[in-house]
């Protein structure tokens, strides 16, 4: 019943996310189709480019999807683009080894017999090669289709939409309703997309080579162009209801900006509470990208104009930013990041929060009672025998792991990284001893999990600053005072209440942001 009435409550996002999954993947498929079947017709011509095209597919088809992603945020930044790129890209090698193997595979006797008859090359391939081939091309179309659909969930990784944003926020939540939510359409959405193009493969293949076992050939061929009738009217009409709804909310707003947030909840917090503040103050309408990755993707993100606006940390930004060596004097820190964000990124850093969400370590109650763990000093006598499940992002940079481990003198047994909240998962699961967490986390809460002390003041101050572009504050000077006002209420107590009710009690984010905004008389 819980999931039951999540999907009720949530039904209007779920459908909103479905609607632009769709309309993702087929953009994304459509320019595939574009690209591989000119491809695969070429290839039957110029024999020698054959092995070199499909050579380069069949390597982009072995390069993870992820690692494709990342190679293409530095060149095409974040958004929609750079997700519909990689998914054309992954959905190419089928269309054009099937355009290619169709093509081939037809009878050279009927080449010939069209040739002999008079038809020129290109009539040849067009009244003969191509309808022959299509069943084969379609085959081949139906495979990228499908796989296209569970490919473009990563577009929510960076900010692009779709169904993948549920399963993100699922699992940095730990909610398998999220997760459900964002998985089960996804998947419905698949096998709808095999049985549309499945018809189609049917509609393009000749009565003659078709064995359908029915009676009447040609009105099971009316059916299924009935169907396919039914739902181009339907996408169409839900396309064009977005379409006209997007356009009616854009002549009614203002100067749009874009706020963005890292992939952890209080960043998604953080996002939604900004966004509402700057609307419900401004006459500024506000685009909401939250869940970007990491640091680097939101400054480069910010650097190309992508987005606006966004919260970081001081000790973020003073050493993984900007390379300095980590230390622990809270207003060097922050000063030097002020100056240097100024002069080098053009960009300004707004005053400090009134919380600073330090990295910590954190163990289950039983391991810090069976080895004596109060302080890092502590973790470090033992920590030869422990097995740490840090982020991808903490075992890189300069002020986490690295730095951590020739401070205390760590040697940790092994280090298995991953991202986000599986690695609570893991803990839980004794499959790790210890993980790398922000001091505000409600997930600290939601385990019950003991936070050692950095008793020799590694770890720099992580102060929340609001970080905004020059131009942007310039024409907007009111922005800072809104800010400086949120950014004083907001105490790590109150943090640490605020993820927990959406890290533990199921809340939406966007709910505990707003509501919060209300108690305080800020909107």
């Amino acid at each position: 019943m819980g999931f039951i009435n999540y999907l009720i409550d949530s039904r209007a996002q779920i459908f909103s996310l479905l609607l632009e999954h769709v309309q993702l993947t087929a953009i994304a498929v459509g320019m595939a189709v574009l690209v591989g079947v000119p491809l695969g017709i070429l290839i039957c011509y110029i024999k020698k480019a054959s092995k070199p095209v499909l050579g380069v597919a069949n390597v982009i088809q072995a390069v993870p999807s992820m690692a494709l992603l990342g190679f293409a945020i530095p060149i095409l930044g974040i958004g929609t683009i750079p997700a519909v790129v990689v998914v054309v890209l992954y959905s190419l090698l089928p269309i054009i080894k099937n355009t290619f193997a169709g093509i081939q595979g037809i009878n050279p006797e009927m080449v010939e017999a069209a040739q002999g008859i008079g038809m020129s090359r290109f009539q040849v391939l067009h009244k003969v090669q191509i309808p022959q081939a299509l069943p084969v091309i379609m085959a081949g179309v139906r495979i990228s289709a499908v796989t296209a659909v569970g490919l473009m969930t990563m577009a929510a990784f960076i900010g692009g939409g779709g169904l993948g944003f549920l399963v993100f926020s699922g699992i940095r939540t730990v909610d398998n309703y999220q997760i459900t939510a964002g998985a089960l359409p996804a998947c419905l959405l698949a096998l709808l997309v095999d049985f549309l193009f499945s018809v189609i493969e049917k509609l393009v293949t000749p009565i003659s080579l078709q064995d359908t076992g029915h009676k009447n050939p040609r009105k099971a061929r009316k059916t299924q162009k009935a169907i396919l009738g039914v739902t181009a009217v339907i996408l169409a009409g839900l396309f064009l209801w977005n379409g006209v709804s997007s356009a009616i909310s854009n002549s009614r707003a203002g100067e749009t900006i874009t706020v963005g947030g890292k992939d952890f909840t209080e960043q998604v917090i953080l996002c939604h509470m900004v966004s509402d503040l700057i609307e419900e103050n401004t006459d500024l309408t506000v685009k909401r990208s939250p869940q970007l990755g990491g640091a680097q993707v939101c400054m480069s993100a910010i650097e190309k104009g992508e987005i606006d606006l966004f919260v970081d940390y001081t000790g973020t930004c003073y050493a993984d930013t900007l390379g300095y060596t980590p230390i622990s004097d809270v207003e060097e820190v922050y000063q030097t990041v002020v100056k240097d964000f100024d002069e080098k990124y053009d960009l300004k850093v707004l005053n400090q929060m009134a919380f600073n969400n330090t990295y910590t370590l954190a163990v289950k109650p039983e391991t810090a009672e069976e080895y004596n763990l109060k302080t890092l000093s502590d973790l470090s006598k033992v920590s030869k025998n422990l097995v740490i499940s840090p982020t991808l992002e903490f075992t890189k940079r300069i002020d986490c792991l690295p730095g951590l481990k020739e401070t205390y003198n760590m040697n940790f047994k092994k280090v298995i990284a991953m991202d986000s909240s599986p690695r609570y998962i893991a803990l839980m699961n004794n499959e790790s001893d210890a993980v790398d967490a922000f001091s505000t986390d409600g997930l600290l809460k939601k385990f019950g999990l003991v936070v050692l002390e950095d008793d020799k003041n590694f770890f720099p101050p992580y102060y929340a600053v609001p970080v905004i572009r020059s131009d942007l504050l310039a024409a907007h000077p009111e922005l800072e005072e809104l800010l400086t006002q949120l950014g004083d209420t907001l105490t790590e107590d109150v943090m640490i209440d605020l993820n927990y009710q959406v890290d533990e009690e199921g809340k939406d984010p966007q709910t505990v942001a707003k509501d919060y905004l209300v108690a305080q008389g800020l909107i």
